[in-house]
């Protein structure tokens, strides 16, 4: 009888988030590897998806105690007390996968953090998305960097790389847009005789409230015609654009659990160059460059380098093909389900 999976999270399709994108590639390769899935969230809105699998939006009080007891093992992706209190009456194998901060912004713990802490004492097994994660969260903890949708992100022939550098994420201040544009305006200044970077340009994918911001800021650079604004994109116009340029950037002023955007860009062609804050330096392994965040000369000189030395583009586009293995949906589930079945295996002891 195949293992009966209750996969538990706050937020699922058709929300868009790092969280959402996660459960959906771990549920479907639990179903599809064999298992018995069961996905609760607190998501109303079904939207147009199916899945192959029992999903439970907006649970009340009897479902949660019905699931809870079918399972032979819980998993709840990121901390979810709401959906996982009726593991409490029964003994079940108990995973959690920490996928951001349980501490505030500024590091420090208050009474909603202390209570995150001693749930998580329960948990047979605690995962991290990153090295990052687990030093700040559960030094005991497991990593297990996220799987990206190797189906949808990948290289696509024939198509032509006519872009330099690309910024893909929302317009908010934490996603480092500004700085990003900033750099791209010093890297060509202090470049300006060098007629090899005079058709450079910077594409920036994305929507939000900072976008009227940073259109002013372009225009004030005077980067009219070398920065382009295209949107939010998605689907295979966004896959397509990843695979026309050679360079993504991510220069996140907020310290990312993960980063599953280099990821992405990488699987399309692109070589990440990613600040050093939280798990970005995970997410690249050793097929990216990483700088110091929040500093432009730092990131002027990375960009500057992969410009320069053709030999280490291709050092790190080689690096990427054993990289992106490690975090394909099958790999990453693989580790998953053997976490599971071991805790199936001993009892839940």
């Amino acid at each position: 009888m195949a293992l009966k999976i209750l996969f538990l999270t706050h937020k699922y399709y058709p929300d868009i988030g790092g969280i959402e994108t996660i459960s959906e590639i771990l549920a479907n390769s639990f179903y599809n590897a064999g298992y018995d899935v069961c996905l609760v969230t607190w998501t109303k809105e079904i939207g147009k998806k199916t899945f192959p699998f029992k999903v439970i939006r907006s649970p009340g009080f009897f479902d949660l105690i019905r699931v809870h007891r079918w399972a032979d093992v819980v998993f709840e992706n990121n901390l979810s007390l709401r959906l996982a209190w009726p593991g409490i009456f029964f003994n079940r194998g108990w995973v959690t996968s920490l996928q951001t901060w349980i501490t505030k912004a500024d590091g420090s713990v208050g009474l909603q953090e202390k209570i995150k802490f001693k749930w998580l004492k329960r948990s047979k097994i605690v995962i991290s998305c990153s090295e990052a994660i687990r030093k700040r969260c559960w030094p005991t903890s497991i990593v297990i960097g996220n799987p990206y949708q190797e189906d949808t992100f990948k290289h696509l022939e024939n198509i032509e790389k006519k872009g330099d550098f690309l910024f893909l994420g929302r317009l908010v201040s934490d996603k480092g847009a500004d700085l990003a544009i900033q750099a791209f305006k010093q890297l060509l200044k202090e470049q300006e005789d060098n007629s090899s970077f005079s058709s450079l340009s910077l594409t920036i994918i994305g929507d939000g409230p900072e976008r009227d911001k940073l259109e002013k800021i372009v225009c004030d650079l005077k980067l009219t015609g070398r920065v382009f604004f295209k949107g939010a994109l998605r689907g295979d116009v966004l896959v397509k654009s990843l695979n026309e340029h050679r360079f993504l950037l991510v220069p996140s002023m907020w310290e990312e659990p993960f980063g599953i955007v280099a990821l992405e860009g990488m699987a399309c062609g692109c070589v990440p160059i990613v600040s050093d804050g939280g798990g970005l330096p995970d997410a690249v392994g050793k097929a990216g460059l990483v700088f110091k965040r929040g500093d432009i000369n730092s990131f002027v000189q990375s960009m500057l380098r992969v410009l320069k030395e053709p030999k280490l583009e291709e050092e790190l586009r080689r690096e990427a093909v054993m990289h992106l293995a490690a975090h394909t949906s099958v790999e990453v589930s693989r580790l998953y389900l053997n976490i599971f079945n071991g805790l199936n295996n001993s009892k839940y002891n």
